[in-house]
């Protein structure tokens, strides 16, 4: 494996760690790379907070090597003013030359201005690196930019014969603990949960994350 996608994959694993907590933003990772060493990463932590491009830069314990190092960020860094500054400038302040890309932002106050900002400043960009792994990734963000929508998981439990509830509708389980305590992660990732009439009137559920200790919400 060629080293872009290898340090790639690596800002992709750092993306991993934002999951459930920086909607609607997308989850971003961010490696800093000398002489073919990772000398700082970050990734963007929460919704409001720093993205992944400064919290990598942060890291770097000796800063005089960034100008002679490359960036890894899994997604296009921002080009515009929200809680934070845009990241496409940060790179240029901090002196450095490459920066390589996983995929684009299709959000429209991005759509490209943070890939001719670093160009037009004479930074070396190359985009496309693991693109279809970053897409999936955010798969929510990008649904939501590109066909705007939500992206909906359609989740139920069902036995080998076909049914989903007693015909009395009293409560019985008919997944196990596992599928359980996945669904209860899965609610940890999204922005919003709905259920039927039916569900509502007969279960009345939590809908909350109680078999998933590793909540983010």
């Amino acid at each position: 494996m060629d080293r872009d996608k290898q340090s790639m994959l690596r800002a992709i694993e750092l993306t991993e760690q934002g999951r459930g907590k920086v909607s609607p933003n997308p989850m971003v990772g961010c490696v800093i790379v000398h002489d073919n060493l990772i000398i700082g990463e970050g990734y963007h932590e929460c919704y409001g907070g720093p993205h992944a491009e400064p919290n990598a830069i942060s890291s770097v314990k000796h800063q005089e090597l960034i100008p002679n190092s490359t960036a890894y960020v899994s997604l296009e860094p921002c080009a515009h003013w929200g809680k934070t500054p845009p990241c496409a400038n940060l790179l240029i302040e901090k002196g450095l030359k490459k920066v390589v890309i996983g995929a684009a932002d299709t959000n429209p106050l991005v759509g490209g201005k943070g890939i001719n900002i670093l160009k037009t400043a004479g930074v070396e960009v190359v985009s496309g690196v693991l693109e279809s792994r970053v897409r999936a990734q955010n798969v929510r963000f990008f649904t939501y930019m590109e066909k705007k929508r939500p992206y909906v998981i359609l989740k139920w439990a069902q036995t080998q014969d076909n049914f989903i509830a007693k015909n009395n509708y009293d409560s019985k389980w008919i997944s196990n603990g596992y599928s359980r305590q996945l669904v209860h992660k899965w609610r940890t990732e999204e922005d919003a949960i709905m259920v039927g009439p039916q569900t509502a009137k007969y279960d009345n559920p939590q809908l909350n994350a109680r078999e998933w200790k590793e909540k983010t919400r």
